[in-house]
């Protein structure tokens, strides 16, 4: 569906249409019920994380409370747009509303800038936790963990705040049709009646600054953390080390790998089929494998996550 008027600014769009990939019927229904399914693990995944980090007592340290912070985040994250993304696999008409497109692009961008925060904390806390043991449980336990945590979630839904009023502002008088399956910012922008290099810039700029000064951060302090880890006198120790921080790095490639690509390349374009199938894979994919990476490479979260099986199974 197509709004249009014989003059360029004579009727205005009150819905967009979400094309989403360009496939047949058959293989829509099987994309239904594949990210049905990884939806639904997503959210088991995760959702046992968070309840391995309430229900134990060992596991009330800064790490696994950022930990726990992080799993409801992507939680949130893939809630934000997954669903919606399945009913339009379904849908003949595929349209979203005008608030709804907006609302859904403030709360994706909005949880992805949160997720670069808590990432950037969670390096923090092991390069203090590993190169300033001394000083650790003085710098990051109690109320600093905690403004911390707070400090990562403001942060992080202010962050896009405004380059998506900017963009909220725009006449849309023309084609309604969004050549993605979620509302992005590109393609917003590609459908604006009126040029906006301004609302271009401050969407590509803040994009670009959280995603490359977060993954500067975490690389720093990834380095100080392996030349302090090659330093300790205990295998067992360095092994711990390397375990935990691996975790995390895994984490970290897997998500700026990705959206790298998509915000900060400035030749990447949004109209071809490669944007959309990463933007899948950051959205949908990397939230399921990051319980997974956390649980299997960590004893402890492990040994939680099965006192968390058998007090379900008592139930």
């Amino acid at each position: 569906m197509n709004i249009t008027g014989s003059e360029p600014h004579s009727e205005s769009v009150s819905e967009f249409i979400l094309l989403g990939l360009p496939c047949s019927r058959e293989i829509q229904v099987v994309l239904f019920m594949l990210f049905s399914i990884i939806y639904l693990l997503t959210l088991l995944g995760n959702g046992a994380i968070i309840c391995a980090v309430c229900w134990n007592q060992h596991l009330c340290t800064p790490m696994y409370i950022l930990l726990g912070n992080f799993a409801f985040l992507e939680m949130w994250y893939v809630n934000s747009i997954v669903p919606n993304t399945l009913v339009n696999f379904l849908s003949e008409t595929k349209s979203i509303s005008f608030t709804g497109c907006f609302l859904q692009l403030y709360f994706f961008f909005s949880m992805g800038s949160t997720e670069c925060f808590f990432l950037s904390a969670m390096a923090f806390d092991r390069y203090f936790a590993i190169c300033h043991p001394l000083h650790y449980a003085t710098i990051m336990m109690g109320h600093r963990c905690f403004n911390l945590v707070i400090s990562c979630w403001v942060c992080g839904f202010l962050w896009y705040l405004v380059p998506v009023i900017l963009i909220s502002q725009l006449p849309f008088c023309g084609s309604n049709a969004i050549d993605h399956f979620v509302c992005d910012s590109g393609p917003l922008l590609a459908l604006s009646c009126v040029p906006a290099p301004m609302t271009m810039l401050a969407s590509y700029t803040l994009s670009s600054l959280v995603i490359l000064l977060s993954f500067l951060f975490i690389l720093i302090s990834y380095v100080l953390v392996l030349l302090a880890v090659i330093q300790l006198p205990s295998a067992s120790s360095r092994h711990k080390a390397f375990s935990t921080c691996g975790s995390h790095l895994s984490v970290v490639l897997l998500f700026y790998g990705t959206i790298m690509v998509m915000h900060v390349s400035p030749g990447s374009s949004h109209s071809t089929l490669m944007p959309k199938i990463m933007t899948l894979f950051y959205a949908m994919v990397t939230p399921l494998f990051n319980p997974l990476i956390y649980s299997l490479r960590n004893k402890e979260m492990i040994n939680a996550l099965w006192k968390v099986l058998e007090s379900l199974k008592c139930l």
